[in-house]
């Protein structure tokens, strides 16, 4: 029943957060004046619909996105020059088909109302709309999750020593016969003690405190702590210790050459405590760091997609970072209602769902920007590029040279739209032969 439940959330969160999209997009575009023939939540065949004004409204049966068809989406062909010659070819054809199914959904003296007659700001108002959404969506999600159960934090107080210098930083480590201590046993540091200050500059946290160890390296220094409210200086002599990579499972991560890969670093022994950070002041840095590890992934994803096709060819295990499509982070959603047993309270769930949700409309925030049709980044470089000419063209003086001919750029849709529905395949038979598990 948790399964069921966790896929569920996921799936009407997920629906909610398409019609969010479109309904950015909608509200501006009726705003400016445009007719909005259609607003759908998903592809293909029709589920169900219904008409209120001069939109239909309604849901179609796969749910992979969603569309509001704004009347005179491409501009007319400009006319052809005299003796010039026109243009020919498959390519052009493309172009002008799309003009002409755009001209067709222009009723008879609505043609202002077309969306290519619309400035350059208002085309960016409207296409930034529907990602401007699923932005403020994450932003509410991750902000409820805040207030509600508090986003961990690592702080600068100790929560363990680790007894001696090990190969790995776990605090289950006992010292052998002649191991020596760590540097901080050695130095006496206790769990409880709050670091204030280490190598002569004050830290404020546990990410103040680690940029500091590895800027002042293995080399002898000094440590303030706070204890039983007092301050103490200790003498800490950290020491360069080489340990394996490890994955969360705690197996090796080899290197190509099939050797294990190591990481050398300055290691002092330390543990931190964990509190609920429920400031709201926390959102936007959760929100930076959610939409640029987006962006990050979004970038190496064909050579993601290309990991993801190897793994489900030859056989081997996906890692718990890889890419995943709606049917896999459906199926998460699943197993966070089932991990953990009763152990697990269903308000950690419920934050965990919604942590989920907050993740899936940050990527469509960023996915959205790239500049490519049939992605709203494509009507947004159109809409720049359309901007960019008329500020020329009224700054050297010459004729407004009217509505970008974005109509050209319909091959380009045609070929990101094929590839989009490849990695949409891959990645769902993926989900299903070779999932990734969280349990």
């Amino acid at each position: 029943m948790g399964y069921v439940i966790g896929v569920l959330v996921f799936v009407v969160g997920m629906l909610a957060s398409i019609a969010l999209h479109e309904v950015g997009h909608m509200v501006p575009a009726k705003r400016f004046g445009v007719r909005v023939s259609q607003f759908m939540v998903g592809f293909g065949p029709t589920i169900r619909s219904w008409t209120r004004g001069e939109t239909e409204y309604g849901f179609k049966w796969i749910p992979l996105g969603g569309f509001v068809r704004l009347v005179g989406m491409y501009a007319p062909a400009r006319p052809v020059p005299v003796g010039a010659t026109p243009r020919r070819g498959r390519f052009e054809e493309m172009a002008e088909d799309a003009r002409e199914v755009s001209a067709e959904e222009i009723l008879p003296g609505e043609e202002a109302r077309a969306f290519y007659n619309l400035s350059a700001p208002k085309k960016l108002v409207v296409m930034l709309g529907g990602p401007f959404m699923n932005l403020v969506i994450a932003a509410v999600l991750l902000s409820v999750v805040t207030l509600g159960w508090g986003v961990a934090s690592a702080t600068s107080t100790l929560a363990a020593v680790v007894p001696c210098a090990p190969t790995t930083t776990s605090v289950t480590d006992t010292c052998a016969d002649g191991a020596p201590g760590s540097p901080a046993s050695l130095a006496g540091l206790e769990p409880g003690d709050r670091v204030v200050e280490y190598g002569g500059r004050s830290v404020d946290g546990w990410e103040e405190l680690t940029a500091q160890i590895a800027a002042v390296g293995p080399h002898p220094t000094t440590v303030v702590v706070e204890r039983a409210g007092e301050r103490l200086t200790l003498d800490l002599v950290p020491v360069e210790l080489t340990r394996a990579v490890v994955d969360a499972t705690g197996a090796p991560i080899l290197a190509d050459d099939g050797s294990e890969r190591t990481v050398t670093s300055t290691y002092v022994g330390v543990q931190p405590t964990v509190e609920a950070d429920r400031s709201l002041a926390a959102v936007p840095q959760q929100l930076w760091a959610q939409v640029s590890g987006t962006a990050g992934i979004v970038v190496t994803l064909p050579g993601q997609v290309w990991d993801v096709a190897r793994t489900l060819v030859t056989g081997g295990e996906r890692s718990a970072e890889s890419v995943m499509s709606i049917v896999g982070v459906g199926r998460v959603a699943g197993e966070v209602g089932t991990i953990g047993g009763d152990e697990v309270g269903i308000g950690d769930r419920v934050a965990v769902w919604l942590s989920l949700l907050a993740s899936l409309n940050v990527a469509l925030f960023v996915f959205n920007l790239v500049p490519l049709l049939p992605l709203d980044g494509g009507h947004v470089a159109g809409a720049l590029y359309e901007g960019a000419k008329r500020q020329i063209a009224r700054r050297r003086g010459r004729p407004d040279p009217g509505p970008a001919d974005t109509a050209r750029m319909m091959p380009v849709a045609y070929g990101v739209f094929v590839l989009l529905i490849g990695m949409s395949v891959l990645l769902v038979v993926a989900d299903i032969v070779r999932p990734v598990t969280i349990g």
